[in-house]
């Protein structure tokens, strides 16, 4: 599910968010390919999921009024276990399992994985 997300830092008034970051606006543009007047799915942060219209456009902001109606989704009750990857690969696989849900991860050791692994700063 491809839905933008804000946080109650982002309301500047009763239903109406404003999307000031790049990474955000970026996103918005050029994935979603939104226009003035489109809605597009979107989520409070630990909140409700809804839709969100566009009434206001350009290169600085985008700001969307917001119907936040649906509760999401239960997390899944997955536990994983995996070896130590790479760090370059462990780095893809957090972000992959976070957007899947995933709320228990083990990383354990093996035979296979090399001690300097351990030292890698992604695991603090």
């Amino acid at each position: 599910m491809n839905i933008v997300l804000f946080s109650e830092a982002d309301f500047i008034a009763d239903q109406l968010v404003a999307i000031r970051d790049s990474r955000r606006l970026k996103h918005i543009t050029q994935v979603h390919h939104i226009k003035l007047g489109e809605s597009l799915k979107v989520g409070l942060l630990n909140g409700n999921m809804g839709s969100g219209l566009v009434v206001l456009f350009n290169e600085t902001e985008i700001h969307l009024q917001v119907s936040l109606t649906q509760t999401p989704p239960k997390p899944l009750a997955v536990t994983l276990v995996i070896a130590l990857p790479r760090p370059k690969m462990l780095k893809r696989t957090l972000q992959t399992l976070s957007t899947l849900g995933v709320k228990k991860i083990y990383l354990i050791n093996s035979y296979r994985v090399e001690k300097s692994y351990w030292q890698t700063p992604l695991l603090e």
